[in-house]
């Protein structure tokens, strides 16, 4: 007796069905999978701001807080000053800048700006100040946006008078080298800093609060004259393979000055 074969297989709407099913279950597990990796890096770029926000505080405390008072342009000479003072045939010094408040957004590429001048005592390899008689030396310093590398930066003045000092005049990075290391990074993404400025009784010192009109220029508190600084940074940044600043953040570092 011939047994007869019996052929099974999927109808088209079967086929159909199964298709779409598989299709909604890959949708949904590679929705779910891309959302957690886009949190996952979006927590990333949250914390990396986060610390860049600490190190920032604890480094500009450190630097600013020690130093011995503001000035309106640097006073020891700067091979390379990256904004030079156009009255300044030497090519040695940065423009002058002013105290007054504001926001100092970074700028385009190529673009540095100066946020301020400040001066530190000079220290040798034994961390003791290098002395002048009975005054000690001071050395300089510039903090400015680079615009290129969205950075907050701090350029070093070494005082070649100070004997034994063991600071380094630092250079753009560009041309740095063992004599001349490169400018220090003091915070990234930088989308923008706001500076106040201060006397030692909470006054909010501005250049530009009092305008002779003989001279025709502000004649408003200035550098010299301010005792705390305000910097207001705040920070963007791009999580990983992403297209957009998702993450924003600000932090407010107020510092007392130790003028001498």
């Amino acid at each position: 007796m011939q047994l007869k074969s019996t052929e099974a297989g999927f109808t088209l709407p079967e086929m159909m069905t199964v298709l779409f099913i598989t299709g909604l279950f890959s949708s949904l597990i590679l929705f779910f999978a891309f959302s957690y990796w886009r949190y996952g890096a979006l927590l990333e770029a949250d914390m990396d701001t986060f610390v860049t926000r600490l190190n920032s505080g604890d480094v500009l405390r450190e630097l600013v807080g020690s130093s011995t008072g503001m000035t309106i342009q640097n006073g020891l000479p700067d091979p390379n000053p990256l904004v030079i003072d156009p009255t300044d045939s030497t090519g040695n010094y940065w423009i002058p800048i002013h105290a007054i408040p504001g926001s100092r957004p970074i700028g385009s590429t190529g673009s540095y700006t100066p946020l301020s001048y400040f001066k530190r005592i000079s220290f040798n390899s034994s961390n003791q100040a290098v002395m002048n008689g009975q005054y000690p030396y001071e050395d300089e310093y510039v903090l400015y946006l680079d615009g290129t590398a969205k950075q907050l930066k701090l350029r070093s003045i070494a005082n070649t008078a100070a004997t034994g000092n063991k600071l380094k005049t630092s250079c753009p990075p560009a041309i740095a080298s063992n004599s001349c290391p490169a400018d220090r990074v003091i915070a990234g993404d930088i989308e923008s800093v706001d500076l106040r400025f201060f006397s030692r009784t909470g006054n909010l010192i501005d250049y530009t609060s009092a305008y002779d009109p003989d001279i025709d220029q502000y004649i408003g508190p200035d550098y010299p004259a301010v005792e705390v600084m305000e910097f207001k940074i705040t920070l963007t940044k791009k999580p990983f393979l992403q297209t957009t600043n998702a993450t924003r953040t600000s932090t407010i570092i107020r510092i007392a000055l130790r003028n001498t």
